[in-house]
Parts: structure tokens; C-alpha cells; sequence
């Protein structure tokens, strides 16, 4: 687990840590440049050398791995003594990092690593303690010394510290540290259990349950908007690169903080009250990545659906809460009474089926339908109950009664209900 705490270094710390973030940058820019080269130095033609491209390797030079590139840190610090004044430890995580986003872009074919400009690079790690560097209200980091840190919340017992990450924020005026935690005791997901429910997102409200309650979205960038454009246009006056213009470039960076603070401060707690409800709880699987590429972008960033649904999902497993994701297709088109198409536009927010009546809000019916998709899934897995032949969505049920001749209409097919009605369609 990783527990958050703010940090308050004085003024020599403060230079110290932005010195490191710097020379960590050197380092990693320096590490994908030899990277960049040796693959460019492949891409000419076997028979001949190019004289387009950049200069060529010798076809004996190997690949500059993780390993190669680590053990060359020793030679490096004696032709720049500067990197002595950096942890060895903390260099090394900073070639890992450039290897691990090098392995993820081989894996998925895009994000090709690139190099940080000044200030892009805001964290570095201490991969590992002999000891739990955390006292009282001070933490200790190797060749820093001990930093003032707001303890919030204690390290609970049987846990020891494994490494700590120190992040910088609001342009180098907010520190924090990431600690991460372990425990030798294993802890096995939760299982369906409990009471269910099920949650649809959207943007006139945030979430709306099953149950029948919701939760209005409240707009974090929309209502602060004003204000940060005013501190925008004010920065934007400043001559560039003065200390004016640093001092307008934090406010706006301070303001941008407070929005997502604000933002996650409210996703956290509606998992918590989400947690409260229910002890099973479904959700959409959402494209949250093509959702803010559409006319309604800026709504959907500003709710941050994903951010939401990651989050619920950690405090779910915190608590003990089972949590899935179902398929979202249609769930807003599908009566959840009787399971009839019902074709509705974006503008539409009330659900009404013709072939059974039901009416209510949209998204309570779109959030009833995620809750019978997730009963679906699990029942069919075995994970909820006893599987019988009235489970709905039993494979082979409904080409049976299409089968048999059975006069049942549309929107009666997946009815739970209608095989408690008419047994002798099991019986057969």
C-alpha cells in the first residue's frame, strides 16, 4: 500500500531536493539519448552506411540496457562529480524508469520515451531502508537529512516501510512523499456477498445507484474557471522568465492543485458512502479515454470517470467490498423490467417502455440494468448462489423457448419472473 504525506523542507533541503530532480533529468535525457542513437544507427540499409541519417554505432556496440547503463553510473560520476552528490540508489530507479516506459512502449506499439524539458521531472526514489526512516514527525532520507512531515495517519502495525518516492508539486513550492508500505500477511479479495447494487455516470448527475439514489456532479474546473483564466491572462502579461512571471506561473499551478485535490477529495468519499450502501457494488466499463474526445470533453475530464472508477475500486478492496466492471453497451436503451430495446436520444433523460409501462429516470435505469449485467456475470461464473435453469441469462434458455414454439413476446424474453409464472416452460 502507498500512504501520502505532505512534507516541509527549509530552504537548504528545498535546494537540495531540486538540484537532485535536475540531475536525475541529466540523467535519464542522457540514458535515452545513447538509446535513440543505437536505434538510429540501425535504420539504414544493411549493404551501406547512410549519409542522411544520424551517426552510425559499430554493428558490435550491444543494446544499452538497463544493466549496461547502470554499471556505466560509477565511470560517469568520475567525469562528473556532480552525480556523487546524488544517492547511487536514486540513479539507478532513474535508469529503471526510462527501461520500464521503454518495455510498455515494445508492448503496446506507442509512447515512444521521451526527453524531459526543465521542470517536467518531478520525483525520484529511495528503492529501499535498512530501517524505518520515520520518527515522530520527521522523516530521514539518505544524504538529505530528516524533513518535518505531517504524519496524518500513523504506519499501522506489522507493516515496514520498502521505498519512498518524493514528489514535488505546484512548480517546486509543495513537497510530498509517497511511502510504500508491505506486510507479510496476505489478504484474499472479497467475494459476492451481501447486498448489490449497481451505478451508472453521467454528467447531470455524477452517479446514479440502483437503489434509487444519486449524487449530483459537482463542477470543480467549471466553477474555478473564472478565476484560474484570471490568473492565466495575468501571467501571461509577466515578461518571461522573471521572477513576476514564476510568481504568476505558481498561483496558476496552485490553483490547478487545488481543483484536483477538490476533485479527489469528493471521489474519495463517495466510495466511502458508495462502501456504506452495499457490499457488492457493479460499474460501468468505461471508455474513458474516448470520452474526452467528444463535444462534452471538458465535462468528462472535469469529472474524471476514471479517476472515480479507480478509486472505488481501492477503496472497495480496502473495505472488503466486492467490485466489477460490466459491459456499458446499451445499458441506457434496455428496459431493466423487461429487457426490451427501448431506442432513446442523449436529450432523452426519462425512460419509458411501451411494451411494460416502466418509467423512471434514465440513468436509475441505465444503473438497474449495470446491477442485472453484474447479478449475470457472476451467476453464470458460479460466484453468487446456486445456478438453476430460471438463472437468467443461462446459456441455451431463450433459443429453447424460441425452440418450442413458445408465444412470448419480446419483452418478456429474460424476464426472471416470467419462469415463475409459466413452470411449464422449464418442466418442459
Amino acid at each position: 500500500m502507498n500512504y501520502t504525506y505532505r512534507i516541509y523542507p527549509d530552504a537548504a533541503q528545498k535546494a537540495d531536493l531540486l538540484e537532485w530532480l535536475e540531475t536525475c533529468r541529466g540523467v535519464y535525457n542522457y540514458a535515452l539519448r545513447e538509446l535513440k542513437d543505437w536505434l538510429a544507427s540501425r535504420k539504414c540499409t544493411i549493404d551501406r552506411c547512410s549519409l542522411e541519417r544520424e551517426y552510425i554505432i559499430s554493428a558490435s556496440e550491444p543494446f544499452p540496457s538497463y544493466h549496461r547503463q547502470q554499471n556505466n553510473l560509477p565511470k560517469a560520476k568520475k567525469l562528473i562529480p556532480r552525480l556523487g552528490e546524488v544517492h547511487s540508489q536514486v540513479l539507478q530507479t532513474t535508469i529503471r524508469r526510462l527501461h520500464d516506459t521503454w518495455e510498455a512502449f515494445q508492448k503496446r506499439g506507442l509512447g515512444f520515451p521521451r526527453f524531459k524539458k526543465f521542470g517536467q521531472f518531478k520525483s525520484f526514489v529511495f528503492p529501499q531502508f535498512k530501517v524505518n526512516p520515520i520518527e515522530s514527525n520527521f522523516i530521514k532520507l539518505p544524504k538529505i537529512g530528516a524533513i518535518r512531515i505531517e504524519l496524518h495517519r500513523p504506519i499501522p502495525d506489522g507493516f515496514v516501510v520498502k521505498q519512498v518516492r518524493v514528489l514535488s508539486k505546484v512548480r517546486g513550492t509543495q513537497w510530498y512523499v509517497v511511502v510504500a508500505i508491505e506486510s507479510s500477511v496476505s489478504i484474499p479479495d472479497a467475494s459476492v456477498h451481501g447486498r448489490a447494487i449497481g451505478i451508472d455516470l453521467g454528467l447531470e448527475r455524477f452517479l446514479s445507484a440502483s437503489d434509487g439514489s444519486f449524487q449530483e456532479r459537482p463542477k470543480f474546473f467549471r466553477s474555478m474557471q473564472g478565476k484560474l483564466k484570471l490568473l492565466q491572462r495575468r501571467a501571461s502579461k509577466k515578461k518571461k522568465r522573471s521572477k513576476n512571471w514564476e510568481k504568476a506561473q505558481i498561483e496558476v499551478a496552485r490553483m490547478h492543485h487545488r481543483i484536483a485535490n477538490r476533485r479527489k477529495d469528493f471521489h474519495l468519499k463517495t466510495a466511502h458512502k458508495l462502501c456504506d450502501q452495499a457490499q457488492t457494488i457493479f460499474a460501468e466499463d468505461l471508455n474513458v479515454k474516448g470520452l474526452t474526445r467528444g463535444m462534452l470533453r471538458k465535462d468528462c475530464v472535469d469529472a474524471a470517470f476514471g479517476q472515480f472508477l479507480c478509486l472505488t475500486e481501492w477503496v472497495c478492496w480496502k473495505r472488503g467490498v466486492y467490485f466489477a466492471k460490466v459491459n456499458p453497451n446499451g445499458t441506457s436503451q434496455i428496459c431493466p423490467a423487461c429487457f426490451a430495446t427501448v431506442k432513446k436520444d442523449l436529450s432523452v433523460r426519462e425512460h419509458f417502455c411501451p411494451e411494460c409501462g416502466y418509467q423512471t429516470h434514465r440513468d436509475h435505469a441505465a444503473a438497474e440494468m449495470v446491477l442485472s449485467r453484474g447479478l449475470e456475470n457472476v451467476s453464470t461464473q458460479g460466484l453468487w448462489g446456486k445456478e438453476t435453469v430460471c438463472q437468467v441469462g443461462l446459456s441455451g434458455v431463450y433459443d429453447l423457448d424460441k425452440w418450442r414454439g413458445a408465444e412470448i413476446s419480446k419483452s418478456d424474453l429474460g424476464k426472471p419472473a416470467l419462469y415463475a409464472r409459466c413452470p411449464e416452460l422449464v418442466e418442459g
